[in-house]
């Protein structure tokens, strides 16, 4: 029997979806210069204009993910991790279909992230490949930088 994804907004008061962020920030050492690692830690991901939202499996957190707003049309997609052990149970997917859902419902007509480039972030290109995601440029603060790629869909 397959267990059900629950999606859920994240205050991040919580140890668990903390611990994640930690989790998801500590595993991008190394991946790239300090200068070139654009994730958020849980204070910056309270910010206004974010939104983040945790999965959960049986009571575990199985994921995290964010929606930043970039402006009143285009939205930027921050800190989105599954959890190892959810690895292939469907949850970046789960995730990235409901900020797509949500960003519509917002009335945004395009969402764009940037990721890291090296093979760490294979199964990250492979899901917002399939998902109709394709490469561009830099947006927002970003800078072109070889440890960015950068993506985008309109919705």
């Amino acid at each position: 029997m397959q267990s059900t994804i629950e999606i859920r907004p994240d205050d991040l008061t919580g140890d668990d979806t903390r611990r994640l962020v930690a989790f998801h920030l500590a595993a991008l050492v190394g991946t790239a210069p300090p200068e070139s690692i654009h994730a958020l830690d849980v204070d910056a991901l309270r910010r206004p204009g974010i939104t983040l939202w945790s999965a959960w499996i049986d009571d575990r957190v199985a994921g995290i993910a964010a929606l930043r707003a970039l402006d009143a049309q285009r939205g930027e997609i921050k800190s989105m991790r599954v959890d190892d052990a959810f690895r292939g149970a469907g949850v970046g997917r789960a995730l990235l279909d409901h900020l797509i859902t949500v960003a519509q419902g917002r009335g945004m007509t395009s969402l764009w992230l940037e990721t890291g480039t090296t093979d760490d972030f294979a199964a990250a290109h492979r899901l917002y490949a399939r998902a109709g995601f394709t490469d561009c440029g830099p947006f927002g603060g970003y800078r072109l930088d070889p440890h960015s790629r950068f993506m985008t869909r309109a919705l």
